[in-house]
């Protein structure tokens, strides 16, 4: 059985931390939060539950920053398995047993999908959010030979020995582009597995501008060229004499 840890990014979230983490504590033995400046009641919402692993970050640096700093606590950890899971109400922590056993010796990264099976009472997304999640994930797969059917599912489980192959510096929500680049370099073995959809009746801001569908588009399409430009750029490692 793998020894898993599951983590939580968290950003102003008070209103549904404290049942969300009540949930994920029924199937996760451990739960880390990183705490990205909040600015609400956050802080004290997690006060209620003393046996959480918590990393405050002072101010509001992104979702990728936060799971880089997951990734970094994990490597530093004697932890087999990090599962990350979003913080909104949008996952079921139910699940998370499942991604975990999804993880075989031949498995490095189990990547939640909401589009590879349709479940009784899933929700339809919203209209530029899917068009954007199916043009990157078509984009991605053209570009690196995968087989996706959902980009920036935030609801996995990794290989903690494989986070050492990845070097995140997007701070926002592009930074699932360079896991699955950095994944295909490193060889890592990847595999989909089906989710609900669920989406809440409450507007997510990607962040100034970016919650213009069109520039968001063209920030990730911004982040997997310099991602893919970063990988071609990397010397070759050969044997001797080659």
């Amino acid at each position: 059985m793998h020894e898993f840890i599951t983590a939580l990014p968290v950003f102003n979230e008070e209103s549904h931390i404290h049942e969300v983490l009540a949930q994920v504590g029924k199937y996760s033995p451990r739960i880390l939060v990183v705490n990205d400046g909040s600015r609400d009641g956050t802080a004290r919402e997690l006060a209620a539950f003393p046996k959480l692993e918590v990393i405050t970050h002072s101010t509001n640096q992104g979702y990728g920053a936060a799971l880089r700093s997951a990734f970094d606590y994990c490597l530093r950890s004697d932890i087999d398995v990090l599962v990350t899971i979003d913080c909104d109400g949008q996952h079921e922590p139910r699940l998370i047993p499942d991604l975990v056993a999804a993880l075989t010796d031949e498995v490095d990264i189990v990547s939640g999908s909401r589009y590879l099976q349709d479940y009784a009472g899933d929700n339809a997304a919203p209209a530029d959010r899917r068009r954007i999640n199916m043009q990157i994930t078509a984009e991605l797969n053209e570009r690196l030979g995968l087989k996706l059917t959902d980009a920036f599912c935030g609801f996995k489980a990794y290989r903690v020995s494989a986070l050492r192959h990845f070097d995140i510096t997007d701070n926002g929500y592009a930074m699932p582009l360079q896991v699955w680049v950095q994944a295909v370099a490193a060889g890592l073995r990847i595999v989909e597995f089906p989710v609900p959809r669920v989406y809440l009746e409450e507007k997510r801001s990607f962040g100034g501008a970016l919650d213009d569908a069109s520039v968001r588009v063209g920030h990730y399409r911004s982040v997997l060229e310099a991602a893919i430009a970063q990988r071609d750029a990397a010397p070759v490692e050969c044997s001797v004499g080659c």
